[in-house]
C-alpha cells in the first residue's frame, strides 16, 4: 500500500471535482438566464396587475397619488425655472427702487434634487401614454 499515491490522487481527485463545479457551461448560462427573465417577466406582470387595481379604485387616495406626483412634480418645475427666476428679477426691480432693503437677500431657491428622479420617473411612465393614444385606447374615464 503506497499512501503517498493514494494521497496525490485523492488530491487529484479533489481539485478535479472543484475545477467542474467552477465552470458553467453555455447550456447552463443559458438555463439560467432563462430563469431570470422569466422571474423578471413574472414580476413585471404582478406590478402590471397591482397598477390595474390602483387606477381603478373608487377611491381619490389610491387612484389619484399618480396625478398627485405628477402635479407636484409640473409645479416645482414651473416654480424653479419660471416662478423663482421672475421673482428675483421682482426683486431687483423692488430692491432698485428702494421699496426693498438693498442689504436683504431674496428668498434661497428650493433644492428639487430629490425631486428630479420622480418627476423624470414619471415623465418615463407618461410615455405610456403615447403608447395608448397610437392604440386608441381610451383612458378618459377616472
Amino acid at each position: 500500500m503506497n499512501l503517498l499515491g493514494m494521497g496525490i490522487g485523492e488530491i487529484i481527485g479533489g481539485i478535479g471535482k472543484i475545477a467542474d463545479d467552477l465552470h458553467t457551461s453555455d447550456e447552463e448560462l443559458l438555463k439560467i438566464a432563462l430563469q431570470e427573465k422569466t422571474i423578471d417577466a413574472g414580476i413585471a406582470r404582478g406590478q402590471m396587475e397591482v397598477n390595474k387595481a390602483e387606477a381603478g379604485h373608487k377611491s381619490i387616495f389610491v387612484a389619484g397619488w399618480r396625478p398627485f406626483i405628477g402635479w407636484v412634480g409640473g409645479f416645482a418645475m414651473v416654480y424653479q425655472f419660471i416662478g423663482y427666476p421672475m421673482m428675483l428679477w421682482g426683486w431687483s426691480l423692488l430692491q432698485a427702487n428702494g421699496i426693498v432693503p438693498a442689504d436683504l437677500s431674496p428668498p434661497p431657491m428650493i433644492d428639487g434634487s430629490n425631486l428630479w428622479p420622480i418627476v423624470t420617473g414619471m415623465l418615463g411612465i407618461g410615455g405610456m401614454r403615447s403608447f395608448d393614444k397610437a392604440k386608441k385606447t381610451q383612458t378618459d374615464k377616472i
